[in-house]
């Protein structure tokens, strides 16, 4: 088989569901139910103090608020980075002077293609907050070990705000005492 055969089942505002018959590298062929989506970026606005932003968002999916770093869809295939200056902006009400790539997150390779591209933001100036009018969060300024302290007592939930916590970890200094 040289290629998939992809059978459209819905397509809506943000993503688009296929049946897909695809041959693995192993040479069986499988049927799999994939959504397709445009990606995003999530963002570690890092201040002076050490703080990070972190929203508490309602997310209807999740049953209620969560807790995440400022985050986007990528909106006419724009470039991550500017999806994450534009998050930030509107959801942290903050500019960043220098901005350092922590890679991507895959949400759920299983059956999701979408890819969040994970960025360290610092040298922060504030600016007015430009909430969308679907969007239900409040931004709030937390130390940075606090954040590390909710990932691993559970209370931080979302994927992409706990692997952009792990791979800034690096470049975070200890306060000092």
């Amino acid at each position: 088989m040289s290629s998939a055969k992809i059978t459209p089942v819905f397509t809506g505002r943000v993503i688009q569901v296929n049946v897909e018959v695809v041959q693995l590298p192993n040479g069986h062929v499988a049927t799999l139910d994939i959504v397709h989506h445009p990606g995003g970026a999530a963002v570690v606005a890092l201040d002076d103090a050490g703080r990070v932003c972190l929203v508490r968002q309602y997310r209807h999916a999740a049953n209620g608020y969560i807790w995440e770093f400022p985050a986007g869809k990528i909106d006419h295939k724009e470039p991550p980075l500017q999806t994450a200056q534009r998050e930030l902006e509107e959801e942290a009400g903050r500019r960043a002077r220098e901005w350092r790539s922590l890679g991507e997150y895959l949400s759920s390779p299983g059956i999701l293609t979408e890819v969040v591209h994970l960025f360290l933001a610092t040298g922060l100036t504030e600016v007015t907050h430009q909430l969308e009018a679907g969007e239900v969060l409040e931004a709030h300024w937390l130390p940075f070990e606090q954040v590390m302290q909710m990932a691993h007592s559970g209370e931080l939930r979302d994927g992409k705000t706990l692997a952009a916590l792990l791979r800034a970890a690096p470049y975070v200094q200890p306060p000092t005492p």
